[in-house]
């Protein structure tokens, strides 16, 4: 039987100029819906699995086209919620050769961003599932989506669901009062795998010392957090706007694992790549017992993303298997 996994968080209309033209040359816009999680959730649909996601939508035409392209995309949509009259939103200018993509958000008061713990039946959602996956954007969008979260995470626990967490994510989002300081150790002290870096681990929780190794920083996140089996992290070396190198590496508190280095000479779409990395791990986890062999698989993922414009990987199983 198909292993099931579900997802939590925004969907947003992404907007870009077509092909490579900046903003300033736009008379149009490309429009696709992508969000971190659903964007999991869909490669994972991709691969074979079964997939969910869980959001909250305008009541209006905007919010049922994008529930349509979830469902576009193989996705149950049974828990999608309806409410308020804003679809977050962001514009996309892509990067070419040296010139870096540049990101404009527009999601304050979206219909997500005002979803409350009320609203969600956790147990319900989660029955049958395998896997439940989180990002660390949605703690930050609100504090309604971030208690939302933590009542998923302790459900799926109490349910013997494993629980995987994205957990990186931008200090400038934390606008509601509470910091990340604050609200990410309760979320990730129930996680059986966590996708960070040495970074991320020293600034969310204060562990490590710069220049340290991941190995280092890694084991010390699972000394805090003893429910940890694997912390895992994608490493990128950018030659170019159009070339880059990819590498997945994990620490599983016995083997520091390293993926074969991917070289990807011709980016079409570089957004959505960790979140191609993320459903491969998933996959991966779910399907192999080997580490390195999941790893491996996350990372051919991850560079297959991108080559495919849009937010999703939209790759079959025999395409990253190839």
């Amino acid at each position: 039987m198909a292993k099931k996994v579900i997802t939590f968080g925004e969907v947003m209309m992404r907007l870009s100029p077509p092909g490579y033209s900046k903003f300033s040359q736009a008379t149009s816009f490309e429009l696709v819906y992508g969000g971190g999680e659903a964007n999991v959730a869909i490669s994972c649909a991709y691969l074979g699995m079964k997939a969910a996601h869980v959001t909250r939508f305008p009541d209006n035409a905007l919010g049922r086209a994008a529930t349509q392209f979830l469902r576009q995309h193989w996705l149950s949509t049974e828990h999608v919620f309806y409410g308020g009259n804003m679809m977050g939103k962001y514009f996309l200018e892509k990067g070419a050769v040296h010139r870096p993509s540049e990101v404009i958000y527009e999601r304050a008061g979206s219909a997500f961003s005002l979803i409350e713990p009320s609203m969600i039946d956790w147990e319900d959602v989660l029955k049958d599932a395998d896997w439940f996956h989180w990002t660390g954007i949605t703690p930050a969008v609100s504090e309604g989506a971030a208690i939302c979260l933590l009542d998923a995470i302790r459900t799926a626990n109490k349910m013997g669901i494993t629980v995987s967490g994205d957990i990186n994510t931008r200090g400038n989002m934390w606008n509601y009062g509470k910091t990340i300081q604050e609200v990410m150790p309760d979320l990730v002290q129930n996680c059986d795998v966590v996708i960070t870096s040495n970074r991320g681990i020293r600034e969310m929780f204060g562990l490590g010392q710069l220049g340290e190794s991941f190995q280092v920083s890694a084991s010390q996140l699972m000394d805090t957090f003893p429910k940890i089996k694997k912390v895992v992290r994608k490493t990128r070396n950018t030659i170019s706007a159009s070339h880059h190198q990819i590498q997945g590496k994990m620490w599983n508190g016995e083997a520091y694992i390293k993926a074969e280095m991917l070289d990807v000479t011709h980016i079409v779409d570089r957004v959505g790549t960790g979140d191609a990395f993320a459903s491969g791990l998933i996959y991966g986890l779910l399907h192999y017992i080997d580490d390195e062999k999941a790893l491996n698989f996350a990372t051919a993922a991850c560079a297959l993303k991108h080559t495919v414009p849009g937010d999703v990987n939209m790759v079959s199983l025999e395409n990253v298997m190839d």
